[in-house]
């Protein structure tokens, strides 16, 4: 059956993309055939067509306009596909029957580069696995920024770094055996090929140009090497000019940083917080004062990756307290970076071959303020600021190049025209000295003519299928000069042309089209150029982002009173009137309630907290814990004093929480959870509990807890700082006889039946937990509440509910009363009664009806 070229050619592209949408470009827009038509109708809302390809070949056919791609390429990507990106790769004008057309690129989640469609705070990772047998190599690339590494760990801890970097796309070989634990982003299959441990290091080799990997850290991780090996691979499949952008690769340790489990991570708040989520409520909102994305993204990398290395957390603070203590630079730095764009995805925007004129001058205008940037911070902080101060480099040369060739405010696109400043090249210069005197010329045209041949309508004028020519109406049409040419009949008159004119109308446009190559020819020299320093770019870019965390780090310190925190090699945690950096920003100035903490693995390693709900428990438990992680990201933290040894895990078991899909109940992810923390920290870990056997029976749940407590106080290789919340009173006889276990309760005020939660830590443990006084907050109806009271009391008072004895259970049953005693008349009545359509006072007058007749009628009624 005989098919159109142009079938042929879209089968033949399609054919190597069987897998993704093909966005195939026909004119000004892009178009999708057969099931692509079908799906991205579906999934865009747009209509489905048809069009003839062929004898009897009529296909289905759905198109989008091309200068509306980013919209729809967006919705494709966030719901988990994949688009390849078909361009027209020759010139439609030269009359070819069929153009060229190429896959330019494939469009995955993690290789999107649209800046509309990315997160300008986030960095949006490819992250590749290479699972092993009992390890597995892991790299992740943002090719927006270069950023590239690798690491090689245990296959049990794979989970734990995917969930840290939250990549938007994970690629594992063909065959491979995947946790499901690792599924936490789309998820693409490359061939095992790719993974070849040959082939994946050739193809770093080569990539780098060098002879060894030893120089990047990974030369004996051979699962290292696979990973990072298929990232090159994959971007060489869907990315080829993302490669020229990848121009390093680190090699790092998860033992360089502390651990953070996705459990940890949700229950200190530090990236989405509240009930429903969100990023308002976490702590990455309160510290995030950044001024720039480079610094937004840096700041989420830190919070995410909290140090274990002392010297290094030093050096952290003290760029830090440099700020807080000069107000009038801290002030200044934020007037220049405010005005700083994203450094390091323009760079590599021009890298790519895809900045705009705008963006190139953004770029400029940016490396413009680092010099009166480093003066700044040259003044007295060259010592503190280190390695950020002398990365700080202004590109001069680079600014100048940019500066000279691109004027101050370009049109968006280099085929608009006047793109190129006057002066950066003599041949454009003289191609616009020409068609301006053309212009000239042509402006002036219709008054000469006027003047000349004495017609006062004629008109100068211009269209797309003529091109200039002079306009003379048909009572006038006598007067034309000899020179005039005709050259078109209306019914009103002639248009007419001359040499001369004709002349000047084909040097302006020879002269225009003439332009536009050359302003593109200029432009994309100049980038390359620029793309030739990104190395020192993205350096400076590195440094301006350091310099914006340390300044949002110390804005935050002092907006909201935080002190620096004495790090020590011990293993003490003093914390003085400490509080919680989200909940304190939400309650309003003053009506925070802060609280001690003193944790020492020697003397007061366990604290049992004992108090009501709603007192505070969770909320002084959760400022601990956040407390630790942020003098260990190198920030301020809110108390008045803090002293602590570094700390390697902080682990959180909070709430109440199932897992449906995996098959487990609320109380099996309590214990999972509670047995990670028992079988993972050391004596250097911060565990925080709150209520531990809450999901089972009190004696079950009593039992565990007790037993969990004393493990963690016995066992040798614990011995880690706990702070335990807990409902169970009993609880608290454990520092009796356990003596690095110390009882706290939540103080509570109760005067004349009313209770008021002071939000106080004090020494000693609690007896009441006032439940129904917070079912009473929590609006729970009356009845209820009077009922649960006297419930209560009861079991206060030791009336426990009893088991039936044998004797008691064959007793006949009691024969329950009759409501009304031995009135039927009034059973019917009251049966017929529709007590939803009365109203009130209707209601206790009918009752008290009924109650009359029972009198009457009942044992001892009537007259």
């Amino acid at each position: 059956m005989a098919i159109s070229p142009l079938r042929r050619q879209y089968l033949q592209i399609k054919k190597q993309y069987p897998d993704v949408i093909l966005f195939f470009r026909l004119g000004d827009f892009y178009e999708t055939f057969d099931d692509d038509a079908r799906l991205a109708s579906h999934e865009l809302g747009i209509t489905l067509t048809g069009r003839d390809m062929g004898k009897d070949q009529r296909v289905p056919m759905a198109g989008i306009p091309y200068h509306a791609l980013d919209n729809y390429l967006g919705k494709l990507i966030d719901r988990g596909y994949k688009v390849a990106i078909c361009e027209q790769t020759s010139d439609p004008s030269q009359g070819r029957e069929l153009v060229d057309r190429e896959v330019v690129r494939v469009v995955t989640p993690g290789t999107v580069v649209e800046p509309n469609l990315l997160d300008q705070k986030a960095n949006n990772y490819l992250a590749v696995v290479a699972p092993g047998e009992d390890a597995a190599g892991i790299a992740y690339v943002d090719i927006t920024t270069s950023e590239f590494a690798v690491t090689q760990l245990p296959l049990e801890q794979v989970a734990l770094e995917l969930e840290r970097m939250r990549p938007s796309e994970v690629v594992f070989p063909k065959g491979a055996e995947v946790q499901e634990a690792w599924k936490i982003a789309p998820v693409t299959l490359l061939e095992p090929i790719s993974f070849d441990p040959e082939a994946a290091r050739d193809i770093l080799l080569r990539h780098f140009h060098v002879a060894t990997l030893e120089g990047y850290g990974c030369e004996r991780l051979p699962l290292a090497v696979q990973a990072a090996g298929a990232v090159l691979a994959y971007l060489g499949e869907t990315q080829r000019s993302a490669l020229a952008q990848i121009t390093g690769l680190v090699t790092y340790s998860t033992q360089s940083f502390m651990t953070l489990d996705p459990q940890t991570r949700r229950n200190l708040d530090l990236f989405e917080g509240g009930r429903w989520g969100g990023s308002e409520n976490s702590v990455l909102k309160v510290l995030d004062l950044t001024k720039t994305s480079m610094g937004g993204r840096l700041l989420r990398r830190w919070l995410g990756q909290p140090l274990l290395d002392r010297q290094a957390l030093e050096e952290r603070l003290d760029a830090v307290e440099w700020f807080v203590t000069r107000t009038v630079a801290r002030g200044k730095t934020a007037g220049i970076i405010a005005n700083i764009s994203d450094l390091e995805r323009l760079c590599n925007r021009v890298r790519g071959g895809i900045a705009t004129p705008k963006e190139l001058v953004a770029l400029r205008r940016s490396l413009e303020l680092v010099p009166e940037l480093r003066a700044i911070l040259s003044e007295d902080g060259a010592s503190t600021l280190g390695t950020a101060l002398a990365d700080l480099r202004p590109c001069e040369e680079v600014a100048a190049l940019v500066r000279d060739a691109v004027n101050d405010d370009p049109p968006v696109a280099v085929s608009d025209g006047d793109v190129i400043r006057p002066g950066f090249n003599n041949e454009l210069d003289t191609l616009r000295d020409a068609a301006r005197n053309a212009r000239a010329y042509l402006a002036n045209l219709e008054r000469q003519e006027r003047e000349r041949t004495g017609i006062k309508n004629l008109k100068v004028g211009y269209n797309k299928v003529f091109g200039y020519y002079i306009e003379v109406s048909k009572a006038n049409v006598p007067q034309a000069p000899e020179d005039y040419i005709r050259k078109q009949t209306l019914v009103g008159g002639e248009r007419f042309i001359t040499p001369e004119l004709k002349e000047y109308e084909t040097l302006i446009l020879n002269s225009q089209e003439r332009m536009e190559e050359m302003e593109t020819t200029l432009f994309r020299r100049v980038c390359r150029q620029v793309a030739d320093s990104a190395a020192q770019v993205l350096e400076t870019a590195g440094a301006l982002a350091r310099v914006d965390v340390y300044y949002a780090l110390a804005e935050a310190a002092v907006r909201y009173n935080y002190t620096r925190p004495i790090i020590t090699e011990g293993e003490e945690m003093v914390i003085i009137n400490g509080r919680h950096p989200v909940v304190e920003r939400t309650t309003g100035p003053g009506a925070f309630v802060p609280n001690d903490t003193e944790l020492s693995t020697d003397e007061a390693q366990l604290i049992l907290l004992t108090g009501p709900n709603m007192s505070g428990k969770s909320t002084y438990l959760r400022q601990v814990g956040l407390i630790a992680l942020m003098a260990q990201i190198g920030s301020f933290v809110p108390a008045d004093s803090a002293r602590m040894g570094i700390v390697d895990r902080v682990f959180t078991r909070v709430g109440l929480q199932d897992d449906l899909a995996a098959g487990q109940s609320t109380f099996m992810v309590e214990m999972v959870e509670t047995a990670n923390i028992l079988n993972s920290a050391t004596q250097r870990s911060l565990i925080v509990l709150d209520e531990i056997g809450r999901g089972t029976s009190t004696y079950d749940g009593l039992s565990i807890a007790r037993a969990v407590a004393e493990y963690i106080h016995n066992h040798p290789r614990l011995g880690a700082k706990t702070l335990f919340a807990t409902h169970y009173h009993e609880l608290t006889e454990l520092a009796r006889y356990l003596p690095r276990v110390k009882n706290y309760n939540v103080a509570v005020s109760e005067e004349g039946g009313e209770v008021v939660f002071l939000h106080k830590i004090v020494p000693g443990g609690a007896d009441k937990s006032y439940g129904v006084h917070v079912a009473q907050l929590a609006g729970m109806p009356r009845p209820v509440l009077s009922r649960a009271q006297e419930i209560l009391s009861t079991l206060e008072n030791g009336e426990r509910p009893r088991k039936k004895s044998a004797a008691e259970r064959q007793r006949p049953p009691v024969p329950q009363l009759t409501l009304f005693g031995q009135s039927p008349e009034v059973v019917e009545e009251l049966k017929k009664l529709d007590v939803s359509a009365l109203t009130p006072l209707e209601a206790i007058t009918k009752l008290f009806e009924l109650q009359e007749k029972a009198k009457r009628d009942g044992p001892g009624g009537g007259e």
